[in-house]
């Protein structure tokens, strides 16, 4: 009888302990792990994702990949705003930061007709000088991005932001992604001056992400031919960016229908494996949908099909 109670007592202490630890043992589902994003978060889950725009260590609004279970716009909206808020609980990859002033509250989101009004509260004033840019558009180019919204405006106490709050220079309302974003200048006269939106890369902590870049420059010719020869080309200003296109390519001849960019280039769009890197038809993709209003880009290589893809970020290779 009393072996028999302690053989009892054994198991069920054994079987309690058992449960704790494998309790203690399962992951924390909590945002650090829905909302972690990086590069390939989409293709490896099958999950559909939107785009989110942080800083990195060099300045950079960088693109990167949100996880979002809201159905509802304003939701995600929201979501994304609460994201780019400094805070402790924010949990992106090494490398990656947000960047709205701590103690931010979003005090409303109104959606309709394409535009979105967003009310901050008094303490989205307290942004540092040299990131007030960065902070505008990034909020307005991670907001473009979802659904179908076509222009943002942003108020501080129900009031419209007119002006960045150090510098005081002027702020049209409402914001679309004329803004530009990490802007670059390579004026040498005020003639021919082009503005157009370049998509490079950069490597923090051992992923690849997409920079863009609004370089304006002194240049008549159509957007693409800038934009294969920005790519291409063996000198990039920042160190830090980089692209994986042949210097030697060449893009051959372009035409646009029903709403496909056709792109047809010489055979050094193939790397030394006779093979297309998808970093290189993203790089171009990204910068077409930013300059194009287009909503595929279909590639070629003397005139074979190679690959495309669409502006919800599907990639589709031979």
């Amino acid at each position: 009888m009393l072996k028999s109670r302690a053989i009892r007592k054994i198991f069920i202490t054994t079987l309690s302990l058992f449960i704790f630890l494998f309790v203690y043992s399962l992951p924390v589902l909590d945002d650090s792990y829905v909302l972690k994003t990086n590069l390939e978060i989409e293709s490896t889950t099958g999950l559909a994702t939107d785009n989110i725009y942080l800083l990195n260590d060099d300045g950079y609004l960088v693109k990167s990949r949100i996880l979002l279970e809201e159905n509802k716009l304003e939701d995600k909206i929201k979501k994304v705003l609460n994201q780019l808020i400094i805070q402790d609980e924010n949990h992106f990859p090494k490398g990656l930061f947000p960047y709205i002033p701590k103690d931010t509250k979003v005090l409303n989101v109104l959606c309709g007709e394409g535009k979105v009004t967003i009310d901050f509260s008094s303490e989205f004033l307290s942004m540092e000088v040299y990131k007030e840019k960065q902070i505008i558009s990034g909020i307005v180019f991670s907001i473009l991005d979802l659904d179908d919204v076509e222009e943002v405006i942003i108020l501080v106490e129900g009031q419209v932001l007119r002006e960045y709050p150090n510098t005081k220079e002027s702020l049209s309302s409402p914001l679309n992604k004329n803004i530009g974003i990490n802007e670059e200048y390579e004026l040498t006269s005020r003639e021919d001056i082009s503005k157009v939106v370049v998509y490079y890369l950069s490597r923090i902590n051992n992923e690849m992400y997409y920079v863009p870049v609004t370089k304006y420059l002194n240049d008549s010719r159509d957007k693409i031919k800038i934009i294969i020869d920005e790519l291409s080309t063996s000198y990039i200003y920042e160190p830090n960016l980089m692209s994986f296109l042949h210097s030697k390519v060449e893009l051959l001849d372009y035409y646009e229908q029903e709403n496909v960019l056709f792109l047809n280039f010489n055979q050094f769009l193939f790397d030394s494996d006779d093979k297309v890197l998808e970093e290189v038809l993203y790089s171009i993709s990204y910068s077409v949908f930013d300059n194009y209003d287009v909503s595929m880009v279909m590639f070629e290589v003397n005139n074979e099909y190679v690959g495309q893809v669409s502006r919800d970020g599907k990639i589709e290779k031979k």
